[in-house]
């Protein structure tokens, strides 16, 4: 199960930064980010360009669909942009840009009444993000990334979201626990009772193919 989550990790195509490298990250991004606050149109197209991939991945591997996906996403950096004006350059970017599509997503889950499920033919389409996206391409379409969204379809929300922040995404319990509002304590509990749940479904997908 672990190796699973890992293969499927391998989407976003990150390598991991140094501290120098994050440091002057978040340098550039402060600074794109007063642009923004000033009005600068293109400073903010450049900050969608920077996040919209993993925007994107993580709506689709809470609910499960390309369409809702998509249409979470730039609802996600709608909001920002109404709202960029308000940020506080002290606060991590990314903690409250994936805390606004993160809540988008459950709600949407919430007001559909039901958990995603998601067929084989569903996970086998192309990313609907240009060019940039194809390295996630082959193993989008394979049968084992396939099996794993529908799995995670079959988690409660709120198990689900940990799992795939932390498994797939690969946050830390202290980023998770401030997206989704939780203590770390109860961020830690969900993950583990999310991955206990995933490896028994896991199992039982499995025997249920042979």
């Amino acid at each position: 199960m672990q190796q699973a989550m890992k293969d499927l990790a391998k989407i976003d195509g990150d390598r991991e930064e140094s501290a120098d490298e994050a440091r002057r990250r978040r340098e550039r991004e402060r600074a794109l980010i007063r642009l923004c606050q000033d009005g600068d149109i293109e400073a903010f197209e450049l900050l969608v360009r920077r996040y919209e991939k993993k925007v994107y991945w993580i709506a689709f591997n809470l609910v499960g669909d390309v369409e809702d996906a998509r249409d979470l996403a730039q609802e996600a950096f709608l909001r920002v942009f109404k709202a960029i004006g308000r940020f506080k350059l002290q606060y991590n970017f990314y903690t409250w840009l994936y805390r606004i599509v993160v809540n988008l997503a459950i709600d949407h889950l919430r007001k559909k009444g039901k958990q995603q499920k998601v067929s084989l033919e569903e996970c086998q389409v192309d990313p609907p993000l240009g060019e940039d996206a194809a390295p996630e391409r082959d193993l989008r379409n394979t049968e084992l990334a396939a099996q794993i969204q529908a799995v995670l379809g079959s988690l409660p929300a709120k198990y689900k979201t940990v799992i795939v922040l932390r498994d797939i995404h690969e946050m830390s319990c202290a980023e998770i626990s401030k997206i989704i509002h939780c203590t770390n304590a109860t961020t830690r509990w969900r993950l583990h009772k999310a991955r206990e749940m995933f490896k028994e479904r896991w199992a039982r997908r499995g025997a249920a193919c042979a």
